[in-house]
């Protein structure tokens, strides 16, 4: 199914879903929209309500600002007395005992780097905490080649509760799935307030909640080379979808793009993608999935995709060509 027949059928799905139903909320409810930066990224809640629970509203929006602070506490690198900080300074001297809640996400992290071959691996941060993308600081080809043996997800052991590194200079940076946790924890947050319809993002992470009462949400994916342009919309509801790009945290070099997708086997930003989507269950999984294909590009990405229940992709590449996995493409042929 060739591109322009895809794009078609999203816009057909988008358009449908805008003119089939009216577009003014019911009086007896409305949404709650906020905000706040949080995670180094923008962090926005959007959710239904009846009329007259604000009050109610509002605290649960709360309860996921809180949640994700908790949760960049617990796992910013940046903040010396997180738990993740003190791994990265003790692992390699003895075992560092964590929480249950960071050991069982880190053991997340080692099965997708399993299922990747290691291209997703989140001890990138043994070179990746020299690069400084404000100041436009990259390390140089001797520091790379020196940190590259510490880039290895089999050199970090769990057991027992406790984490060890099994080589010395080891880092470890769950940028590429912490985000989508915190994303699906608030989810499960919000179904405990009792919302049924909502709508959270942490940057390029999202996860949608029931539907945009009665219509799907539309999210659209950002162009990578058009500032506030939109590639394209997807109408979804009840999933997650994971968008990771080369222009959120980048400088140019030389006329080099310096992005923070690390790719582990290099030790430099990957070069193969502009952006790849992940469209799936839950943000846990669409993050270090999005962050994967990626690193692998368009080609080895879908081959990759296509091997996984329930889950889809779009990746532009580095010449702006987007790709499409088989169960959008297979959608595409059914609806057209």
């Amino acid at each position: 199914m060739p591109y322009r027949s895809i794009l078609q059928l999203l816009t057909g799905l988008f358009l449908s879903a805008l003119t089939a139903l009216a577009l003014s909320s019911p009086a007896q409810a409305e949404w709650l929209r906020e905000s706040e930066n949080i995670m180094g990224t923008r962090v926005a809640v959007e959710l239904w309500h009846e009329k007259g629970d604000e009050q109610k509203a509002g605290l649960c929006a709360g309860r996921v600002f809180d949640e994700m602070r908790r949760i960049d506490a617990l796992m910013s690198p940046f903040k010396p007395d997180s738990e993740v900080s003190a791994i990265n300074r003790d692992a390699a001297i003895e075992p560092v005992t964590v929480s249950p809640e960071l050991y069982a996400l880190i053991q997340r992290a080692l099965e997708f780097s399993k299922l990747s071959n290691g291209v997703f691996d989140i001890s990138f941060a043994s070179i990746g905490y020299r690069y400084d993308y404000r100041r436009g600081i990259r390390p140089d080809d001797r520091q790379i080649r020196a940190s590259l043996d510490n880039i290895d997800y089999r050199q970090i052991q769990l057991q027992d509760g406790r984490i060890r590194f099994l080589r010395p200079g080891m880092r470890i940076d769950l940028g590429g799935i912490a985000k989508g946790y915190a994303v699906d924890r608030s989810i499960e947050l919000l179904k405990q307030c009792g919302i049924r319809n909502a709508l959270v993002s942490a940057g390029g992470d999202s996860r949608l909640l029931g539907d945009r009462h009665g219509r799907p949400w539309i999210i659209g994916i950002r162009h990578p080379r058009r500032e506030g342009a939109v590639a394209l919309r997807l109408p979804l509801d009840n999933s997650a979808i994971s968008t990771s790009g080369d222009y959120e945290r980048f400088f140019l070099s030389n006329g080099e793009r310096v992005h923070h997708i690390i790719n582990p086997s290099t030790g430099k930003s990957a070069r193969k993608s502009w952006s790849s989507t992940v469209i799936g269950p839950d943000a846990t999984t669409t993050d270090a999935l999005s962050t994967t294909l990626f690193i692998l590009g368009a080609e080895a990405g879908m081959k990759l995709i296509d091997q996984l229940d329930g889950l889809d992709a779009i990746i532009i590449d580095a010449r702006g060509k987007i790709h499409y996995s088989s169960g959008l493409m297979a959608a595409g042929s059914s609806s057209g």
